[in-house]
């Protein structure tokens, strides 16, 4: 794949640049302490990221409601240790954890590198899945959010990726077309295929280490994206 007619770079935003994983364990800290949960972050953590992506995967899909990501991600993990949590109080929970998510802000080991390096070459991006509010929060309160031109939200375009209708948007904010751009994500469903599915190039943000097919061209480290760029 050549990378040499790119102008504009899209990046995601969660687990690509923002350790999501990191700041969420910091948040469920606060939440616990708040709420007086039973049991240990590190303990609750474990099953709950997985149980976390599958959401996200169903979201993305259109099959559960934001309410009901952000009821059931919780429950679901709870009932894993026999907590039963009315849901009252996972709602209760849920916005205490939206409220301490974007206070802490570790970007992956990098980020600043490669932001410092690509935005003197190229124009910056972000397409997200995230939910609007706190994305610009996030973006703000690490300090990224001026490398962007342009920052393009599920909420704002009413369809989340991989729905090409969100990168038809981001490419129309952008000012730019899909042969002169690039996508670089951490999921294979929502940023690559989608992405390619518009035509528009795509590096594969590969931290998870998973076992990849076919022709993507994948990083291990934020910072090999400068093999490419």
């Amino acid at each position: 794949m050549s990378f040499h007619a790119i102008t504009d770079v899209f990046f995601d935003l969660d687990h690509t640049l923002w350790d999501f994983d990191k700041n969420s364990g910091l948040a469920f800290e606060r939440v616990f302490k708040k709420h007086q949960t039973p049991i240990k972050v590190t303990a609750f953590l474990e099953v709950y990221e997985p149980i976390n992506l599958e959401y996200w995967r169903l979201f993305r899909n259109d099959k559960v409601s934001k309410q009901n990501l952000r009821r059931g991600r919780l429950g679901d993990t709870f009932k894993h240790f026999n907590i039963n949590y009315t849901n009252d109080l996972l709602d209760e929970m849920a916005d205490s954890y939206i409220d301490e998510l974007p206070v802490d802000n570790h970007l992956f080991e990098g980020a600043l590198d490669i932001l410092d390096y690509l935005s003197e070459k190229y124009t910056l991006h972000i397409i997200t899945n995230g939910f609007e509010e706190v994305q610009f929060k996030k973006l703000k309160n690490s300090g990224i959010i001026n490398y962007f031109k342009s920052v393009t939200t599920s909420e704002n375009a009413g369809v989340k990726k991989p729905n090409p209708l969100i990168f038809h948007l981001a490419l129309e904010k952008a000012k730019t077309n899909a042969i002169n751009s690039v996508m670089i994500g951490d999921s294979l469903e929502a940023d690559i295929k989608g992405a390619e599915n518009v035509e528009m190039k795509t590096l594969f943000y590969n931290y998870r280490n998973e076992v990849i097919t076919g022709k993507i061209v994948a990083v291990d480290m934020l910072s090999e994206i400068k093999m490419y760029l």
